[in-house]
Protein backbone atom coordinates (compact mmCIF):
# COMPACT_ATOMS: atom_id res chain seq x y z
CA UNK A 1 0.00 0.00 0.00
CA UNK A 2 1.20 3.50 -0.82
CA UNK A 3 0.20 6.80 0.73
CA UNK A 4 -0.87 9.60 -1.58
CA UNK A 5 0.17 12.98 -0.16
CA UNK A 6 -2.10 15.67 -1.59
CA UNK A 7 -0.85 19.27 -1.37
CA UNK A 8 2.85 19.99 -1.13
CA UNK A 9 3.03 23.00 1.14
CA UNK A 10 4.58 22.85 4.62
CA UNK A 11 2.13 20.25 5.94
CA UNK A 12 2.33 18.01 2.88
CA UNK A 13 6.12 18.02 2.80
CA UNK A 14 6.28 17.22 6.53
CA UNK A 15 3.81 14.36 6.05
CA UNK A 16 5.86 12.92 3.17
CA UNK A 17 9.08 13.10 5.20
CA UNK A 18 7.41 11.36 8.13
CA UNK A 19 6.21 8.54 5.87
CA UNK A 20 9.70 8.00 4.45
CA UNK A 21 11.20 8.00 7.96
CA UNK A 22 8.81 5.16 8.81
CA UNK A 23 9.75 3.22 5.66
CA UNK A 24 6.39 3.84 4.04
CA UNK A 25 5.98 4.37 0.30
CA UNK A 26 4.50 7.63 -0.87
CA UNK A 27 3.24 9.31 -4.02
CA UNK A 28 3.31 13.11 -4.06
CA UNK A 29 0.61 15.15 -5.78
CA UNK A 30 -0.06 18.88 -6.10
CA UNK A 31 -3.17 20.06 -7.94
CA UNK A 32 -1.43 23.08 -9.47
CA UNK A 33 1.70 23.05 -11.54
CA UNK A 34 4.94 22.85 -9.56
CA UNK A 35 8.48 22.48 -10.87
CA UNK A 36 9.79 19.04 -9.87
CA UNK A 37 13.46 20.02 -10.00
CA UNK A 38 12.87 23.07 -7.82
CA UNK A 39 10.84 20.97 -5.38
CA UNK A 40 13.63 18.39 -5.09
CA UNK A 41 16.24 21.08 -4.52
CA UNK A 42 14.20 22.46 -1.62
CA UNK A 43 13.38 18.97 -0.30
CA UNK A 44 16.33 16.68 -1.12
CA UNK A 45 15.03 14.02 1.31
CA UNK A 46 12.12 13.46 -1.08
CA UNK A 47 14.22 12.99 -4.20
CA UNK A 48 13.08 9.96 -6.14
CA UNK A 49 9.59 9.86 -4.62
CA UNK A 50 6.99 9.74 -7.42
CA UNK A 51 5.85 13.30 -8.00
CA UNK A 52 2.85 14.51 -10.02
CA UNK A 53 1.11 17.82 -10.57
CA UNK A 54 -2.26 18.82 -12.05
CA UNK A 55 -3.30 15.24 -12.93
CA UNK A 56 -2.60 11.86 -11.35
CA UNK A 57 -1.97 8.99 -13.80
CA UNK A 58 -4.67 6.32 -13.75
CA UNK A 59 -2.21 3.54 -12.94
CA UNK A 60 -1.36 5.21 -9.60
CA UNK A 61 -4.83 4.79 -8.12
CA UNK A 62 -4.57 1.01 -7.74
CA UNK A 63 -1.45 1.47 -5.59
CA UNK A 64 -3.00 3.93 -3.13
CA UNK A 65 -4.37 2.74 0.19
CA UNK A 66 -4.66 6.10 1.93
CA UNK A 67 -4.67 9.74 0.84
CA UNK A 68 -3.18 12.27 3.26
CA UNK A 69 -4.78 15.64 2.53
CA UNK A 70 -3.09 18.90 3.46
CA UNK A 71 -5.35 21.27 5.46
CA UNK A 72 -5.77 23.59 2.48
CA UNK A 73 -7.35 20.85 0.34
CA UNK A 74 -11.18 21.01 0.53
CA UNK A 75 -13.04 17.71 0.84
CA UNK A 76 -15.60 18.63 -1.82
CA UNK A 77 -13.35 19.34 -4.81
CA UNK A 78 -13.70 16.91 -7.75
CA UNK A 79 -10.29 15.28 -7.20
CA UNK A 80 -11.10 14.39 -3.58
CA UNK A 81 -14.63 13.30 -4.49
CA UNK A 82 -13.05 10.93 -7.01
CA UNK A 83 -10.79 9.48 -4.31
CA UNK A 84 -13.86 8.81 -2.17
CA UNK A 85 -15.68 7.08 -5.04
CA UNK A 86 -12.67 4.84 -5.56
CA UNK A 87 -12.84 3.75 -1.92
CA UNK A 88 -9.52 5.36 -0.95
CA UNK A 89 -9.36 6.21 2.75
CA UNK A 90 -8.90 9.93 3.45
CA UNK A 91 -6.86 11.27 6.34
CA UNK A 92 -4.88 14.40 7.15
CA UNK A 93 -1.56 15.56 8.50
CA UNK A 94 -2.72 15.58 12.15
CA UNK A 95 -4.17 12.08 11.87
CA UNK A 96 -0.99 10.77 10.24
CA UNK A 97 1.17 12.35 12.96
CA UNK A 98 -1.01 10.81 15.67
CA UNK A 99 -0.68 7.39 14.03
CA UNK A 100 3.12 7.50 14.26
CA UNK A 101 3.53 9.39 17.55
CA UNK A 102 4.40 7.60 20.81
CA UNK A 103 2.64 9.74 23.40
CA UNK A 104 -0.85 9.83 24.87
CA UNK A 105 -0.23 13.15 26.65
CA UNK A 106 -1.80 15.51 24.13
CA UNK A 107 -3.56 18.84 24.78
CA UNK A 108 -5.42 19.92 21.64
CA UNK A 109 -6.83 23.41 21.16
CA UNK A 110 -9.34 24.65 18.60
CA UNK A 111 -11.83 27.50 18.27
CA UNK A 112 -12.40 30.44 15.98
CA UNK A 113 -10.11 32.76 17.91
CA UNK A 114 -7.42 32.48 20.57
CA UNK A 115 -6.02 29.13 19.41
CA UNK A 116 -2.45 30.27 18.86
CA UNK A 117 -2.16 32.21 22.12
CA UNK A 118 -3.71 29.37 24.14
CA UNK A 119 -1.54 26.74 22.46
CA UNK A 120 1.62 28.76 23.00
CA UNK A 121 0.69 29.43 26.63
CA UNK A 122 -0.16 25.76 27.23
CA UNK A 123 3.23 24.77 25.85
CA UNK A 124 4.93 27.46 27.96
CA UNK A 125 3.36 26.10 31.15
CA UNK A 126 4.09 22.48 30.23
CA UNK A 127 7.77 23.35 29.69
CA UNK A 128 7.95 24.73 33.20
CA UNK A 129 7.25 21.22 34.52
CA UNK A 130 8.16 18.64 31.86
CA UNK A 131 11.44 18.08 30.01
CA UNK A 132 10.06 17.01 26.62
CA UNK A 133 7.34 19.30 25.30
CA UNK A 134 6.33 19.88 21.65
CA UNK A 135 4.21 22.85 20.56
CA UNK A 136 2.86 21.97 17.12
CA UNK A 137 0.02 22.12 14.63
CA UNK A 138 -1.57 25.15 13.03
CA UNK A 139 0.74 27.31 15.17
CA UNK A 140 3.47 26.83 12.55
CA UNK A 141 5.26 23.51 13.19
CA UNK A 142 3.48 20.51 11.65
CA UNK A 143 2.85 17.68 14.12
CA UNK A 144 4.34 15.37 11.49
CA UNK A 145 7.70 17.13 11.96
CA UNK A 146 7.79 15.98 15.59
CA UNK A 147 5.71 12.81 15.79
CA UNK A 148 8.39 10.20 15.12
CA UNK A 149 10.72 11.51 17.84
CA UNK A 150 8.11 11.64 20.62
CA UNK A 151 8.23 9.17 23.50
CA UNK A 152 5.73 8.05 26.11
CA UNK A 153 7.02 10.91 28.29
CA UNK A 154 6.47 13.64 25.66
CA UNK A 155 3.80 16.26 26.25
CA UNK A 156 2.22 17.84 23.17
CA UNK A 157 0.30 21.10 22.84
CA UNK A 158 -1.30 21.22 19.41
CA UNK A 159 -3.33 23.92 17.69
CA UNK A 160 -5.90 22.28 15.42
CA UNK A 161 -7.88 24.14 12.77
CA UNK A 162 -11.32 23.25 11.46
CA UNK A 163 -9.63 22.24 8.19
CA UNK A 164 -7.44 19.74 10.03
CA UNK A 165 -10.33 18.40 12.10
CA UNK A 166 -12.28 17.45 8.98
CA UNK A 167 -9.91 14.51 8.41
CA UNK A 168 -9.34 13.11 11.91
CA UNK A 169 -10.32 9.51 12.58
CA UNK A 170 -8.50 8.13 15.65
CA UNK A 171 -6.87 11.33 16.93
CA UNK A 172 -7.37 11.24 20.70
CA UNK A 173 -6.25 14.15 22.90
CA UNK A 174 -6.14 13.60 26.65
CA UNK A 175 -7.30 17.20 27.06
CA UNK A 176 -9.14 19.20 24.41
CA UNK A 177 -10.34 22.80 24.38
CA UNK A 178 -12.85 24.53 22.13
CA UNK A 179 -12.38 28.21 22.91
CA UNK A 180 -15.28 29.75 20.97
CA UNK A 181 -17.22 29.36 17.74
CA UNK A 182 -18.14 32.37 15.59
CA UNK A 183 -18.63 32.57 11.82
CA UNK A 184 -15.40 31.97 9.89
CA UNK A 185 -14.18 30.05 6.84
CA UNK A 186 -17.72 29.77 5.51
CA UNK A 187 -16.28 29.88 1.99
CA UNK A 188 -14.80 26.45 2.85
CA UNK A 189 -17.40 24.91 5.18
CA UNK A 190 -20.43 26.54 3.45
CA UNK A 191 -22.68 26.47 6.55
CA UNK A 192 -22.27 27.23 10.25
CA UNK A 193 -23.54 23.74 11.01
CA UNK A 194 -20.63 22.22 9.07
CA UNK A 195 -18.15 24.56 10.74
CA UNK A 196 -19.47 23.78 14.23
CA UNK A 197 -19.41 20.04 13.53
CA UNK A 198 -15.76 20.27 12.46
CA UNK A 199 -14.79 22.11 15.64
CA UNK A 200 -16.74 19.77 17.92
CA UNK A 201 -15.16 16.68 16.35
CA UNK A 202 -11.97 17.36 18.35
CA UNK A 203 -13.59 15.45 21.23
CA UNK A 204 -15.03 12.53 19.28
CA UNK A 205 -12.50 9.97 20.53
CA UNK A 206 -12.27 11.22 24.10
CA UNK A 207 -13.40 8.98 26.96
CA UNK A 208 -14.63 9.52 30.51
CA UNK A 209 -10.98 9.68 31.63
CA UNK A 210 -10.31 12.72 29.42
CA UNK A 211 -10.94 16.44 29.92
CA UNK A 212 -12.89 18.77 27.63
CA UNK A 213 -12.47 22.51 28.21
CA UNK A 214 -15.29 24.74 26.93
CA UNK A 215 -16.24 28.42 26.95
CA UNK A 216 -19.36 28.80 29.08
CA UNK A 217 -20.18 32.13 27.41
CA UNK A 218 -20.49 30.46 24.00
CA UNK A 219 -24.06 29.20 23.87
CA UNK A 220 -23.25 26.48 21.34
CA UNK A 221 -20.43 25.13 23.51
CA UNK A 222 -22.40 25.44 26.75
CA UNK A 223 -25.07 23.16 25.31
CA UNK A 224 -22.51 20.89 23.66
CA UNK A 225 -20.89 20.26 27.03
CA UNK A 226 -24.15 18.82 28.35
CA UNK A 227 -23.99 16.05 25.73
CA UNK A 228 -20.47 14.85 26.58
CA UNK A 229 -19.38 11.92 28.72
CA UNK A 230 -15.94 13.39 29.36
CA UNK A 231 -14.86 15.52 32.32
CA UNK A 232 -16.11 18.93 31.22
CA UNK A 233 -14.44 22.05 32.60
CA UNK A 234 -16.04 25.39 31.71
CA UNK A 235 -14.30 28.74 31.75
CA UNK A 236 -15.75 32.25 31.68
CA UNK A 237 -14.78 35.91 31.67
CA UNK A 238 -18.20 37.05 32.90
CA UNK A 239 -19.25 34.94 35.89
CA UNK A 240 -18.20 32.51 38.56
CA UNK A 241 -18.33 28.92 37.33
CA UNK A 242 -18.85 26.04 39.71
CA UNK A 243 -15.95 23.60 39.32
CA UNK A 244 -14.61 25.87 36.58
CA UNK A 245 -12.10 28.63 35.95
CA UNK A 246 -13.10 32.24 35.57
CA UNK A 247 -11.95 35.84 35.33
CA UNK A 248 -13.51 38.23 37.85
CA UNK A 249 -13.44 41.73 36.36
CA UNK A 250 -14.27 43.40 39.68
CA UNK A 251 -11.34 41.79 41.45
CA UNK A 252 -9.11 41.81 38.31
CA UNK A 253 -8.03 38.24 38.91
CA UNK A 254 -8.52 34.69 37.63
CA UNK A 255 -9.95 32.10 40.00
CA UNK A 256 -10.61 28.37 40.07
CA UNK A 257 -13.55 26.80 41.88
CA UNK A 258 -13.34 23.32 43.39
CA UNK A 259 -16.69 22.22 44.82
CA UNK A 260 -17.37 25.72 46.13
CA UNK A 261 -13.84 26.33 47.38
CA UNK A 262 -12.38 29.31 45.51
CA UNK A 263 -8.66 29.79 44.90
CA UNK A 264 -6.98 32.70 43.16
CA UNK A 265 -4.85 31.67 40.19
CA UNK A 266 -3.33 35.07 39.37
CA UNK A 267 -3.98 38.80 39.44
CA UNK A 268 -4.24 39.84 35.80
CA UNK A 269 -1.97 42.85 36.27
CA UNK A 270 0.85 40.31 36.64
CA UNK A 271 0.21 39.02 33.11
CA UNK A 272 1.94 40.40 30.02
CA UNK A 273 -1.15 39.90 27.82
CA UNK A 274 -4.18 42.17 27.96
CA UNK A 275 -7.92 41.97 27.38
CA UNK A 276 -10.76 39.78 28.62
CA UNK A 277 -10.34 37.46 25.62
CA UNK A 278 -6.75 36.78 26.70
CA UNK A 279 -7.89 36.11 30.25
CA UNK A 280 -10.20 33.48 28.75
CA UNK A 281 -7.19 32.00 26.97
CA UNK A 282 -5.35 31.86 30.31
CA UNK A 283 -8.32 30.08 31.90
CA UNK A 284 -8.32 27.47 29.13
CA UNK A 285 -4.55 26.92 29.34
CA UNK A 286 -4.78 26.48 33.12
CA UNK A 287 -7.50 23.84 32.71
CA UNK A 288 -5.55 22.00 30.00
CA UNK A 289 -2.26 21.91 31.90
CA UNK A 290 -3.93 20.82 35.12
CA UNK A 291 -5.43 17.96 33.11
CA UNK A 292 -1.93 17.00 31.93
CA UNK A 293 -0.64 16.86 35.49
CA UNK A 294 1.00 20.24 36.05
CA UNK A 295 0.68 21.42 39.70
CA UNK A 296 -1.09 24.73 40.29
CA UNK A 297 2.03 26.21 41.91
CA UNK A 298 3.97 25.60 38.69
CA UNK A 299 1.22 27.14 36.59
CA UNK A 300 1.18 30.24 38.78
CA UNK A 301 4.95 30.55 38.46
CA UNK A 302 4.86 30.23 34.66
CA UNK A 303 2.00 32.61 33.82
CA UNK A 304 3.72 35.99 34.44
CA UNK A 305 6.60 35.11 32.09
CA UNK A 306 4.42 34.52 29.05
CA UNK A 307 4.50 37.23 26.38
CA UNK A 308 2.02 37.92 23.59
CA UNK A 309 2.09 35.78 20.48
CA UNK A 310 3.54 37.56 17.47
CA UNK A 311 0.92 39.36 15.33
CA UNK A 312 -1.81 39.01 18.01
CA UNK A 313 -2.41 42.44 19.59
CA UNK A 314 1.38 42.75 19.70
CA UNK A 315 2.73 46.09 20.87
CA UNK A 316 5.26 47.22 18.27
CA UNK A 317 6.56 50.65 19.27
CA UNK A 318 5.65 54.18 20.28
CA UNK A 319 6.39 57.06 17.91
CA UNK A 320 5.65 60.71 18.78
CA UNK A 321 3.24 59.66 21.52
CA UNK A 322 1.32 57.21 19.29
CA UNK A 323 1.38 53.48 20.08
CA UNK A 324 1.36 50.94 17.24
CA UNK A 325 -0.14 47.45 17.57
CA UNK A 326 0.12 44.51 15.17
CA UNK A 327 -2.95 42.27 15.15
CA UNK A 328 -2.46 40.87 11.65
CA UNK A 329 -3.68 37.54 13.01
CA UNK A 330 -7.09 39.16 13.46
CA UNK A 331 -8.36 37.56 10.25
CA UNK A 332 -12.07 37.50 11.11
CA UNK A 333 -14.49 40.01 12.64
CA UNK A 334 -14.69 38.35 16.06
CA UNK A 335 -10.91 38.46 16.50
CA UNK A 336 -10.83 42.07 15.31
CA UNK A 337 -13.59 43.01 17.78
CA UNK A 338 -11.44 41.73 20.63
CA UNK A 339 -8.49 43.75 19.39
CA UNK A 340 -10.49 46.99 19.12
CA UNK A 341 -11.91 46.54 22.61
CA UNK A 342 -8.41 45.91 23.99
CA UNK A 343 -7.00 49.24 22.80
CA UNK A 344 -6.37 51.64 25.67
CA UNK A 345 -6.83 54.86 23.67
CA UNK A 346 -8.64 56.32 20.63
CA UNK A 347 -7.82 54.03 17.72
CA UNK A 348 -6.87 54.52 14.10
CA UNK A 349 -7.58 51.18 12.47
CA UNK A 350 -6.48 49.37 9.30
CA UNK A 351 -9.13 46.93 8.04
CA UNK A 352 -9.92 44.90 4.95
CA UNK A 353 -8.37 42.14 2.86
CA UNK A 354 -9.40 38.81 1.37
CA UNK A 355 -13.12 37.97 1.53
CA UNK A 356 -13.91 34.81 3.51
CA UNK A 357 -17.64 35.45 3.35
CA UNK A 358 -17.81 37.21 6.74
CA UNK A 359 -20.34 39.80 7.89
CA UNK A 360 -18.88 42.91 9.52
CA UNK A 361 -21.87 44.39 11.38
CA UNK A 362 -20.82 43.43 14.91
CA UNK A 363 -17.27 44.66 14.27
CA UNK A 364 -18.48 48.04 13.01
CA UNK A 365 -20.81 48.31 16.02
CA UNK A 366 -17.73 48.47 18.29
CA UNK A 367 -16.34 51.55 16.51
CA UNK A 368 -18.29 54.42 18.15
CA UNK A 369 -16.24 55.83 20.99
CA UNK A 370 -13.26 53.61 20.12
CA UNK A 371 -12.28 53.98 16.45
CA UNK A 372 -11.63 57.56 15.31
CA UNK A 373 -10.57 56.60 11.78
CA UNK A 374 -10.81 53.43 9.68
CA UNK A 375 -8.51 52.98 6.68
CA UNK A 376 -9.71 50.24 4.31
CA UNK A 377 -7.67 48.09 1.94
CA UNK A 378 -8.07 45.01 -0.21
CA UNK A 379 -10.91 43.14 -1.85
CA UNK A 380 -13.36 43.71 1.02
CA UNK A 381 -12.89 47.45 1.37
CA UNK A 382 -16.14 48.41 -0.40
CA UNK A 383 -18.09 45.68 1.41
CA UNK A 384 -16.87 47.01 4.76
CA UNK A 385 -17.50 50.62 3.70
CA UNK A 386 -21.09 49.71 2.82
CA UNK A 387 -21.46 48.12 6.25
CA UNK A 388 -20.08 51.29 7.88
CA UNK A 389 -22.62 53.41 5.99
CA UNK A 390 -25.43 51.10 7.09
CA UNK A 391 -24.42 51.60 10.73
CA UNK A 392 -23.81 55.34 10.42
CA UNK A 393 -20.02 55.21 10.79
CA UNK A 394 -18.56 57.80 8.39
CA UNK A 395 -14.93 58.10 9.49
CA UNK A 396 -13.41 55.79 6.91
CA UNK A 397 -11.32 56.15 3.78
CA UNK A 398 -9.71 53.88 1.19
CA UNK A 399 -6.03 53.21 0.53
CA UNK A 400 -4.72 51.63 -2.67
CA UNK A 401 -1.67 50.03 -1.05
CA UNK A 402 -0.65 48.77 2.36
CA UNK A 403 1.99 51.43 2.89
CA UNK A 404 -0.48 54.13 1.86
CA UNK A 405 -2.86 52.79 4.52
CA UNK A 406 -0.17 53.05 7.19
CA UNK A 407 0.72 56.58 6.06
CA UNK A 408 -2.92 57.62 6.34
CA UNK A 409 -3.04 56.21 9.88
CA UNK A 410 0.14 58.06 10.85
CA UNK A 411 -1.34 61.30 9.53
CA UNK A 412 -4.62 60.80 11.42
CA UNK A 413 -3.13 59.73 14.77
CA UNK A 414 -2.40 62.19 17.57
CA UNK A 415 -0.37 61.74 20.78
CA UNK A 416 -2.27 59.36 23.05
CA UNK A 417 -3.87 57.50 20.11
CA UNK A 418 -3.29 53.88 19.11
CA UNK A 419 -2.74 52.71 15.53
CA UNK A 420 -4.00 49.15 15.12
CA UNK A 421 -3.61 46.69 12.25
CA UNK A 422 -6.53 44.31 12.82
CA UNK A 423 -8.04 43.71 9.38
CA UNK A 424 -10.92 41.31 10.20
CA UNK A 425 -9.97 39.60 6.93
CA UNK A 426 -7.43 37.13 5.63
CA UNK A 427 -4.34 38.46 3.86
CA UNK A 428 -4.35 36.40 0.66
CA UNK A 429 -5.42 39.16 -1.71
CA UNK A 430 -2.27 41.18 -0.96
CA UNK A 431 0.11 38.92 0.98
CA UNK A 432 1.01 35.21 1.09
CA UNK A 433 -0.01 35.02 4.76
CA UNK A 434 -0.87 37.14 7.79
CA UNK A 435 2.70 36.86 9.10
CA UNK A 436 4.08 38.69 6.06
CA UNK A 437 1.40 41.37 6.43
CA UNK A 438 2.25 41.86 10.09
CA UNK A 439 6.00 41.87 9.48
CA UNK A 440 5.66 44.56 6.82
CA UNK A 441 3.57 46.66 9.19
CA UNK A 442 6.09 46.32 12.01
CA UNK A 443 9.08 47.04 9.79
CA UNK A 444 7.42 50.17 8.39
CA UNK A 445 6.29 51.72 11.67
CA UNK A 446 9.58 51.01 13.43
CA UNK A 447 11.31 53.15 10.80
CA UNK A 448 9.03 56.12 11.43
CA UNK A 449 10.81 59.14 12.96
CA UNK A 450 10.79 59.37 16.74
Amino acid sequence: MKYLVVGLGKSGVAAAKLLLSQNKEAILFNSSDMDADDFEKKNPELKGVPFYTEELPEECYAQIGEAVLSPGVPLDIPFVEDLKKRGIHLSGEVELAYEFSHTAHIAAITGTNGKTTTTALTGHILREYYDDVRVVGNIGIPFTDEAATTTEDTRVAIEVSSFQLETIDKFHPKAAAILNITPDHLNRHHTMENYIAAKESIVKNQTADDTTVLNYEDEVLREFGKTLHTRVVYFSSRRKIENGIYYDDGRKAIYIDDNGSEKKVIDVDKLQIIGAHNYENVCAAVALTLALGVPMETIQRALPDFTAVEHRIEFVCEKKGVKYYDDSKGTNPDAAIKAVLSMPGPTVLIGGGYDKGSAYDEWVDTFPGKVKKLVLIGVTRQKIADCCEKHGFKDYEFADSFTEAIDKCVAAAEPGDDVLLSPACASWDMFPNYETRGDEFKDYVRKLPD
